[in-house]
């Protein structure tokens, strides 16, 4: 014989008809995926519901193009003047008296006011009083006040006037020596005498901001696109299918689209003072952007200390609310406990527990659960109540607080949004505008739409722009934020 066969391996593997452990039937190199296949699922199991962020800016704002890279408005001054710090030379009992303002020029910008020559805020500005009006001097201690005339007002270097004569209209003359809160009620002339001398201009606020560009980018292989694992898949924009790779496209594009919004929400300007330290950003050449938290911050209205939970802190704010714009109608986009804090206030007035309305009113019988949960109240102006799921996602604002939430901690509760639009100058098309309060500018203009671009490169999916073996799919948009009348804002924070 020229050769034979090895002698492994042997006989084949017999089974047995029972299940009887023998030499012949045992396996030495069993795999279970050869054996048996697990019993799996098609669909994807979404464990975390909707995790999606963005509808905050969709429901109480709007977006429009613009064709700059800067964005400039002008808010209406107080109509109206007042000075709260105000001295006297005359003593109580005076019939006459020469008073002399102290406060800062017709008060103060508000921050982020773009200063200039004709901006009536400036430092060069006068006082807002002339000869013959008619002012209302109140003690600041609450000692009375005094009906008096304007009869001079003096005039300083470079023409600043500080200093105005007055003649009271009560016998009794100056109720006290000061400080005093004065301002302007009317005038009064006698017959045959000249007009009013000197006339004021609007009191108008500029402001400003610039759009960032925002990018992200979705990578895969030629190789992998090949090697399809199949899996049905949804996602929170209605998409749904097979395609793995095309799932993270999905999502991808989802975290973009809370990207845009949550940087209109968070962004701050790039500090760069003049004579300061230039920060980190603006030497690295980015400037940033005034997002809605900065603005607000800033240039609007702040609560602290904990959640307004009873209806005496709510008359705080509607007090608030009275000296600024007072705009009827108000949202509060509220996180769970803030949510809960309000429900309780509301709850408390049943009257079977304070005293208030019976939940009756409400159709809440014995045959039907009862609703703890309230949209809104009205107390002076109209208040409606929204769960904001920015500030609850432990993510992103839910991760910085605690239940009860930790003091000082810095988290944000909450933000109270004017609903409606208010008239501004813009800056850009040059005459007044109806804008709502809050919206975004885009960068667009008749070949270019950067509200929202995406495009292919690469050269496996359809693309073939390169010689990289890859699909990457590329998302950009430019744009800021605009919140106009900040002074009708509340943003209540730890």
């Amino acid at each position: 014989m020229a050769g034979s066969l090895a002698a492994t391996p042997g006989f084949s593997l017999q089974p047995s008809a029972q299940q009887v452990p023998l030499e012949s039937n045992y396996i030495t190199n069993f795999d279970f995926l050869n054996q048996y296949l697990p019993d799996t699922y098609e669909k994807e199991f979404e464990r975390y519901g909707n995790r999606t962020l963005s509808s905050f800016i969709k429901m109480v704002g709007a977006e429009m193009p613009s064709n700059s890279d800067l964005i400039k408005w002008a808010e209406q001054g107080r109509l109206h003047i007042k000075y709260t710090s105000v001295t006297s030379a005359g003593a109580a009992g005076a019939t006459t008296a020469t008073l002399t303002v102290t406060d800062s020029p017709i008060g103060t910008n508000p921050a982020g006011t773009v200063t200039t020559g004709a901006n009536p805020y400036s430092v060069d500005a006068a006082i807002a009083i002339r000869v013959g009006q008619t002012v209302v001097i109140s003690d600041n201690a609450g000692g009375g006040e005094n009906k008096a005339v304007v009869t001079s007002v003096s005039t300083a270097a470079g023409g600043n006037g500080v200093d105005f004569d007055v003649a009271y209209y009560e016998s009794a003359g100056q109720v006290t020596a000061g400080p005093f809160t004065v301002f302007i009620y009317g005038s009064e002339f006698q017959k045959g005498t000249a007009g009013m001398q000197g006339s004021l201009e609007s009191d108008d606020y500029i402001f400003e901001n610039n759009p960032i560009i925002l990018k992200d980018t979705y990578l895969v292989n030629g190789s992998d696109m090949a090697q399809i694992g199949w899996i049905e898949i949804s996602t929170e924009d209605g998409g749904s299918g097979y395609l793995w790779y095309l799932k993270s496209e999905h999502e991808t594009r989802l975290r973009f689209d809370d990207y845009l919004e949550t940087s209109m929400i968070e962004a701050v300007p790039a500090e760069n003072p003049v004579g300061g330290v230039q920060s980190g950003a603006s030497a690295a050449g980015l400037i940033g952007s005034e997002g809605v938290f900065h603005a607000v911050g800033t240039r609007g209205n702040l609560w602290g200390g904990g959640n307004p939970d009873a209806l005496e802190d709510f008359d705080a704010v509607i007090d608030r609310l009275d000296k600024q714009g007072a705009i009827e109608e108000n949202v509060i986009f509220v996180n769970r406990q803030f949510g809960f804090d309000i429900d309780d206030m509301l709850a408390a007035q049943n009257s079977y527990g304070a005293g208030g309305t019976s939940y009756g009113l409400f159709d809440n019988d014995e045959e039907m659960a009862l609703n703890l949960g309230f949209t809104g109240f009205r107390r002076g102006y109209d208040f409606y109540k929204s769960d904001w799921k920015y500030l609850n996602d432990p993510t992103m604002r839910g991760g910085l607080t605690t239940n009860p939430i930790v003091v000082g901690s810095g988290a944000i509760t909450g933000l109270l949004v004017p609903a409606g639009s208010t008239s501004v100058y813009d800056q850009v098309m040059g005459k007044n505008a109806k804008r709502p309060f809050l919206h975004v500018r885009y960068r667009a203009s008749e070949t270019e739409d950067r509200r929202y671009k995406t495009w292919i490169t690469g050269s496996a999916g359809g693309a073939a722009t390169t010689d990289i073996d890859e699909m990457r799919v590329n998302f950009l948009s430019e744009r800021c934020v605009c919140v106009m009348g900040a002074n009708n804002f509340v943003l209540f924070e730890e």
